[in-house]
């Protein structure tokens, strides 16, 4: 991993022991980002564990609400509500299965698929923001060890 630039800011206090904590450093990053994310999200009325539905129903991997559930770390009912109100928008629909008739796969619409597209753009742009010190090899870096970590 290449240094840092110079232009780094470094707060004192993270001088302090928990200044290498994960959960504190992962709580920040994600804490700067999902303010990010929620300026545009607010433009669409969607926050972001709506935006997460959609993300996977545009996938086209067909998940269930139970799978949604357990990927989001949501409970069933939280996440039915936010594929409820998706899908009262006309962005998501619930569909048989493919791979089990019995259960509903949630996809999205034309439109869900739409505004996703135009919305994967531009938290794309908020993503790079938060993560403008580190260069393309280093976020590529930073996503493969969290994914490392979540799922190894």
């Amino acid at each position: 991993m290449g240094p840092l630039s110079a232009e780094v800011h470094i707060p004192r206090l993270a001088a302090a022991e928990i200044g290498n904590d994960a959960s504190l450093l992962l709580g920040k990053l994600h804490a700067g980002v999902s303010s990010l994310n929620k300026r545009v999200l607010s433009d669409f009325r969607l926050r972001e564990r709506s935006f997460s539905v959609l993300t996977v129903a545009c996938s086209g991997l067909e998940a269930t609400q139970r799978e949604l559930a357990e990927f989001l770390g949501l409970d069933l009912n939280q996440v039915a509500g936010l594929i409820d109100d998706l899908e009262h928008r006309g962005l998501v629909e619930r569909v048989p299965g493919q791979r089990n008739r019995r259960s509903r796969a949630i996809v999205s619409t034309p439109e869900g698929r739409r505004i996703h597209s135009k919305l994967r753009t531009e938290l794309d742009v908020c993503e790079k923001e938060q993560l403008a010190n580190l260069s393309q090899d280093e976020v590529a870096q930073l996503k493969a060890l969290l994914r490392k970590a979540l799922w190894a």
